[in-house]
């Protein structure tokens, strides 16, 4: 079937322009002359099999969207999200957020040809028009779900999103304002993206808020801004804090109205959760007064201290920061697991492993050691 010139065109164009990326810029990066890329978006002339390979990589897609009208991209969702937010979205953002979309296309491919995880089913009913109380029931109907007790701390969320078929990344995102959001992709379904420029404990937090909006909200985007009071934002924080310190549990800490220092650390730390989380969720509960609260809230939890359910605390200090950076890049340990399988089983090649990654051959070699994948030797 002849490529759909035309709608080629089409497209290259609309990704050009969702990336402020002029034709001088774009010939300049991908090596096609400008009067070649002005013709193709035109329609005027059909492209190379390495012309169309070259743009796929440059805008982080599948080749196969370029030349067949049935493949589907979140073309139309980014479009319509960097327009609405293009303000608040630089350069740097939005390329950082096509490339998570590129790893959460990697990733339902991998899982259908490794077969990797089985998604667990889960539908959320809400009733009742109070928005907080909304989030408290889908956070105790999720709960339910995987059997955990009323009185048992959930410390790797992100595993669980990601058991009931929600995409997760922690991306930084030089806005600083923007704690997450959630893009549902047309193929693979909801993707999470968490601003890794928060604390850890906070970025646990903002993985649950987002997974509330992709639970409940079934929208094509959604941004969460720090300090955003939208009836939404706020169902999806009720749901986070819910999921994360459930009422049964907080009623079991005992005395928090007299907590010093130390305990408040102590239980934050108990709890993965911010001291600003923990002190709205014992407010909540009314265990504590405003003064308590804004006690708990002045208290903070040093670094050294907290605990990254991704990131093992036997790890030695360089190998910590390597992947800490990796994942600062949405590269998650589950996602770097997968793509090594699918090499180690010869179902993807070398060239396209680093393709996955986004990776130099330096820096696929050392990301290969870091992991001690043993049996990619000849990396």
């Amino acid at each position: 079937m002849p490529i759909d010139r035309i709608a080629l065109g089409n497209k290259i164009k609309r990704y050009r322009e969702q990336f402020e990326v002029s034709i001088a810029e774009l010939s300049i990066a991908t090596g096609i002359p400008a009067v070649r890329i002005t013709n193709l978006e035109m329609g005027a002339q059909e492209p190379t099999g390495d012309e169309v390979l070259v743009l796929a990589d440059y805008f982080m897609c599948d080749y196969k969207f370029f030349v067949s009208n049935e493949k589907l991209t979140p073309l139309d969702q980014t479009e319509a999200l960097f327009r609405r937010y293009g303000n608040d979205l630089t350069s740097e953002d939005r390329w950082a957020i096509q490339e998570v979309l590129y790893f959460a296309d990697n990733e339902f491919y991998l899982n259908k040809i490794l077969d990797y995880q089985k998604t667990q089913h889960f539908i959320c009913h809400i009733s009742g028009a109070n928005y907080k109380n909304h989030g408290k029931q889908v956070a105790e109907q999720l709960r339910s779900f995987f059997g955990y007790s009323e009185l048992e701390v959930r410390l790797n969320i992100y595993d669980d999103f990601r058991k009931i078929g929600l995409l997760v990344y922690r991306r930084k995102l030089s806005n600083s304002k923007i704690s997450g959001m959630c893009i549902k992709h047309p193929v693979v379904g909801n993707c999470i993206i968490i601003n890794s420029i928060e604390d850890v404990y906070r970025q646990r937090f903002t993985a649950a808020h987002e997974a509330a909006h992709a639970l409940v909200d079934n929208k094509d985007y959604i941004v969460s801004f720090v300090g955003d009071k939208d009836f939404r934002e706020v169902r999806a924080n009720s749901f986070a804090g819910n999921y994360l310190m459930p009422s049964k549990l907080l009623n079991k800490i005992p005395n928090p109205h007299n907590w010093d220092e130390s305990k408040v650390i102590l239980w934050a730390n108990k709890l993965q959760v911010s001291t600003i989380a923990l002190a709205y969720g014992l407010k909540t509960a009314n265990l504590v007064n405003q003064n308590k609260v804004d006690f708990i809230k002045s208290i903070r939890v040093p670094k050294n201290l907290k605990t990254d359910p991704e990131l093992p605390p036997d790890l030695p200090p360089k190998s910590r920061e390597r992947k800490e950076a990796l994942l600062d890049r949405g590269l998650s340990t589950r996602y770097l697991t997968m793509v090594f399988a699918a090499y180690r089983n010869d179902l993807i090649s070398r060239a396209r492993v680093a393709e996955m990654l986004r990776v130099t051959e330096a820096e696929l070699v050392e990301i290969a050691a870091l992991y001690q994948v043993g049996v990619f030797d000849e990396f």
